[in-house]
């Protein structure tokens, strides 16, 4: 930091080559130019307030309603309809027009109050920002609002604190910190004053800070203020989520390509009408009106309305499986999903420490049951044990609940819970209205000795506690002592390595014996070989005490203890996260897990639910801290862990795998996981453990924070995306069939087979209904076992091209040779021209009609059931009713230009119509558009191998 008249202190600039967990507390206050013990003068503060800045988070200024609601106005496919809109006034339908101009204000509207709602990331991130603080100014102790801190105030905290800036702690008493939403620590962590000397350590790893936005669970502390506003940990990640772009979506770049190819497919077909008419000698004002309306009929006005109606569908079908989507194009985006990157704590596993093995005397007791629920049973070697006539469980459960301060108790474990109304798809575990008031880990062993029968309330009408040695960082460990009719006992647990040194016996086989160096040495063993399991281990002991005893200091009390045993516990994995990742795989999705817990617990979780394979890797923060990103790049599809991250580290590695070419799933539910949140291509934040922050940045939010939702909208976005080209694929089809109807027609010199009001009829009527229909389709049932499409893909990839252009020719020649045959069947007058026009155009309805059973499947109309789609059988049947009308209704028939047809009519009709869709069939049947089997899931560039291919 820079020593000149102005402070200009608070930022992460280095004092004398060192960070601020590097000094101690005198270099703390000459760095910061404050009095430890009387704090800054009042007027000093003022002046730094004045020259620093309030202590609270800016919001970046957001666009002004009115340029946004502009904005949606700005996409290709919206130009490509106004250029539609043009083309419909110049050739008099101003019904058509009208019609338009309708779409694009609906499609506006809709954007406009989704992007208006989105960007609340940073008001949801203040309101962690602590609302007042304790702080001594000028000798007195005073509260103050928290946003007129500045560096070099002394800050007081205790129990229940939110901490108001960054500080560097210079006092502590059994201080520990809750930095889950920023780290991704599962448990508080434990703080303490003394200087660091490494330089390069994680947020996690800085025991003597503490950051804007944490919570004090337990003990006191004093600090001084080092940074403020955005200079803190919590105003980098608000500067990271306003600096990351969010990425437009596969639908939303596929959208904007298929606008372009129809754009240019409609002044193509213009200019090619117009000057093969014109060398036919046809009137140029003429040829430009029939290659005008050719245009129109290229263009399928009603795509963006379908897709927004087929998008709201799918979201009220994820609303049903518990997901919750916040912006609309985002669904899609889910089906290429090609990574998930997961956190650990709270996603994949429950956030309930839970104890799951004991070591008694060199026996390995397991432990059953979830969370926080006191319910469970110990098995040795396969058996129950029967807790209550075995010392040695007996005695390790009174020192557990003794030597505690957590309460366990019944009830809702958060607001969230609360508020949820119960339904007939909610699925509550058990677990949840059993909660902790405290430590998580003294929380876990206080339902630990509720499962051997030893509650805390039973245990208190017999013990009543005399004193307490409280947790200290250097000793590692707490003790109490407690009377009782026979006299007192002091309980003490702790690190197993130091307690261990204050231990003279054993409690073996349920007999006090000698502490042997033999014996000591098992225990040792023992600890480090749960330790490898990723369990967090405690040792326990006690000693009874002598009457005249007198025990006044800690020193005095823990010495010539008894050990008890050992307790292994863990952050359990979620019970359906195994299933959902199995799943993941088999669907071609990669699963990686980034959290901020040490890398073995990491390495055990993932292992536990298969996320972690034998060619996997572990990766952690200080190793990612060091690569550039081009090494980054080339080791990111081996990575299945990632371990102790940080922030910057999470976005990192999202930017990384979308180089590489992955979409990317980010789950996250702290405020450490917001940026990359929102980075991702695919945001999902956790609705009941979830920050507002995390919510805000997110595009799909679980309702019920369960990893195995995410599949299920995976499969259900697959789908949505499969529904969208199903009914491109019919419109784009229909379109080509009228197109070449028109086409040949006129570069065959017959008369339009179509006027322009049939035209309009059948772009709203029989196109619009049917595909409709088509978005709510039912999947088909290998979706789930396919590699994800590619991000780059074509939207008219996998031959898709190729159906539309094949049977929209043959719709087109059919449709002109019902309306040949019929024409020249006739008298030459204006009345056959119309009765051809007629039967062209229920041809042309006909076959789209029947076209769109085939677009179900993306084999054939024979590999799938017709009815199936209850939806798609109602708007077929509406629009043949429609047409009916319109060829039968006398006052319809001057409207549109028709006249009512005969049996023979309806009988080249139907033949003509069956041709395209049936005659492609029955080609696929033999074998000729059968798709390839045997497909192998990639990963992308360097991916890992799958562990078997697809099967079709």
């Amino acid at each position: 930091m820079e020593r000149n008249s102005a402070f200009t202190g608070g930022d992460e600039r280095e004092v004398e080559g060192k960070t601020w967990h590097q000094l101690d507390e005198a270099g703390l206050a000459e760095a910061l130019r404050t009095d430890p013990r009387g704090g800054l003068a009042p007027e000093e503060a003022q002046r730094r307030l004045a020259e620093i800045g309030v202590n609270e988070l800016q919001e970046k200024q957001g666009e002004p309603p009115l340029k946004l609601l502009l904005h949606q106005f700005k996409d290709f496919m919206v130009l490509v309809l106004v250029g539609a809109v043009i083309i419909s006034g110049l050739l008099g339908e101003m019904l058509d027009a009208l019609t338009i101009i309708a779409i694009i204000l609906i499609n506006g509207i809709l954007g406009f109050f989704q992007e208006y709602r989105a960007e609340r990331s940073l008001r949801a991130l203040k309101e962690l920002s602590a609302p007042h603080a304790k702080v001594i100014r000028g000798g007195s102790l005073d509260t103050v609002p928290a946003r007129s801190l500045v560096p070099g105030d002394i800050v007081m905290l205790e129990s229940g604190d939110r901490i108001p800036a960054d500080l560097r702690f210079i006092d502590c008493q059994q201080l520990a910190v809750d930095e889950s939403a920023l780290t991704g620590e599962s448990v508080p962590v434990v703080k303490e004053p003394h200087m660091l000397t490494a330089a390069d350590l994680p947020l996690g790893d800085r025991k003597n800070c503490g950051y804007l936005g944490t919570m004090v669970t337990r003990g006191t502390a004093k600090g001084i203020v080092t940074t403020t506003g955005m200079k803190t940990e919590m105003g980098k990640i608000a500067d990271l989520i306003q600096q990351t772009e969010e990425a437009e979506t596969p639908l939303q770049r596929r959208l904007e390509q298929l606008g372009k190819i129809l754009i240019v497919i409609s002044i193509l077909l213009t200019v090619m009408v117009v000057v093969a008419g014109v060398l036919h000698g046809q009137p140029l004002y003429g040829m430009f009106l029939a290659g005008v309306s050719l245009a129109v009929a290229a263009i399928p006005e009603g795509l963006p309305a379908i897709v927004t109606i087929a998008l709201a569908l799918g979201v009220q079908r994820m609303i049903r499986r518990r997901a919750i989507v916040r912006k609309l194009p985002s669904v899609e985006t889910l089906g290429c999903a090609s990574v998930i990157c997961s956190d650990k704590t709270g996603t994949l596993t429950q956030n309930q420490m839970t104890v799951t093995r004991l070591w008694l005397g060199g026996r390995r007791i397991d432990v059953t049951g979830e969370g926080y629920d006191p319910t469970g049973q110990l098995k040795e070697a396969g058996r129950t044990v029967e807790a209550k006539g075995d010392a040695a469980i007996r005695r390790l459960a009174q020192v557990a609940a003794l030597c505690n301060n957590a309460e366990l108790a019944r009830g809702e474990k958060d607001e969230d819970a609360k508020k949820r109304k119960p339904g007939k798809e909610d699925t509550v575990p058990e677990t949840a209205d059993w909660r902790v008031k405290g430590d998580p880990t003294e929380g876990a062993l206080l339902v630990l000795a509720s499962k051997t029968g030893h509650s805390r309330a039973s245990l208190d009408t017999l013990y009543r506690r005399e004193k307490e040695y409280p947790f200290d960082p250097d000793r590692k460990r707490m003790s109490v002592l407690v009377s009782h009719q026979g006299g007192q006992l002091l309980m003490t647990k702790g690190a197993p390595d130091l307690l261990v040194e204050h231990c003279e016996y054993v409690l073996w086989d349920n007999q006090i014996t000698p502490f042997t160096a033999t014996l000591r040495q098992k225990v040792l063993q023992a600890n480090e070989a749960m330790a490898k399991d990723a369990l967090r281990v405690l040792g326990f002991a006690y000693r009874d005490l002598k009457s005249h005893e007198v025990c006044e200091t800690n020193e005095q009390a823990e010495r010539g203890l008894v050990f008890v045993g050992l307790v292994g516990m863990i952050d359990p994995p979620r019970k359906e996260v195994h299933e959902a990742i199995v799943k993941c795989r088999q669907a071609g999705i990669k699963t990686v897990m980034i959290t901020g817990d040490h890398g073995l617990t990491a390495e055990a979780i993932a292992k536990s639910i298969g996320i972690m394979q034998r060619d996997g890797r572990v990766v952690t923060g200080s190793e990612l801290s060091v690569m550039s990103d081009e090494q980054l790049d080339r080791i990111s599809d081996e990575v299945s862990v990632y371990a102790r991250v940080s922030p910057e580290h999470k976005l990192r590695i999202v930017q990384s795998l979308q180089r590489n070419g992955h979409v990317v799933a980010m789950t996250g539910d702290g405020v450490n996981d917001a940026p990359a949140v929102k980075a991702a291509d695919i945001g999902i934040a956790m609705g009941i453990t979830g920050t507002d922050v995390t919510k805000e940045a997110s595009a799909l939010v679980l309702a019920d924070d369960n990893f195995a939702t995410i599949v299920a909208a995976v499969e259900e976005g697959r789908g949505i995306y499969e529904n969208i080209r199903k009914f491109i694929r019919y419109l784009l089809a229909s379109n080509v069939g009228e197109i070449m109807t028109m086409f040949l027609a006129m570069m065959m010199g017959f008369p339009l087979p179509l006027v322009p009001i049939q035209i309009l009829w059948v772009n709203l009527v029989t196109d619009g209904l049917p595909a409709m229909a088509l978005g709510v389709d039912q999947a088909e049932s290998d979706l789930m076992r396919q590699k994800p499409r590619s991000s780059r893909e074509n939207i008219f990839a996998r031959r898709l091209g190729w159906k539309i252009i094949s049977r929209g020719l043959l719709i087109g020649l059919c449709t002109l040779g019902a309306f040949v045959l019929t024409l020249r069947e006739g008298s030459g007058d204006a009345a056959s021209l119309v009765h051809a026009q007629t039967v062209a155009f229920a041809t042309l309805v006909m076959a789209q009609l029947i076209h769109v059973f085939d677009c179900r499947s993306s084999r054939s109309i024979f590999h799938r059931r017709l009815l199936e789609n209850r939806f798609l059988v109602l708007a077929v049947l509406s629009s043949l009713v429609l047409m009916v009308a319109v060829l039968y209704v006398e006052p319809l028939q001057p409207v549109f230009k028709t006249v009512p047809l005969g049996f023979r009519d309806w009988a080249l009709v139907t033949v003509a119509a069956g041709i395209p869709t049936f005659f492609m069939g029955i080609g696929s049947v033999l074998g000729t558009s059968k798709p390839k089997k045997g497909s192998k899931i990639s990963y992308g560039k360097a991916a890992a191998q799958p562990t078997r291919p697809l099967s079709r």
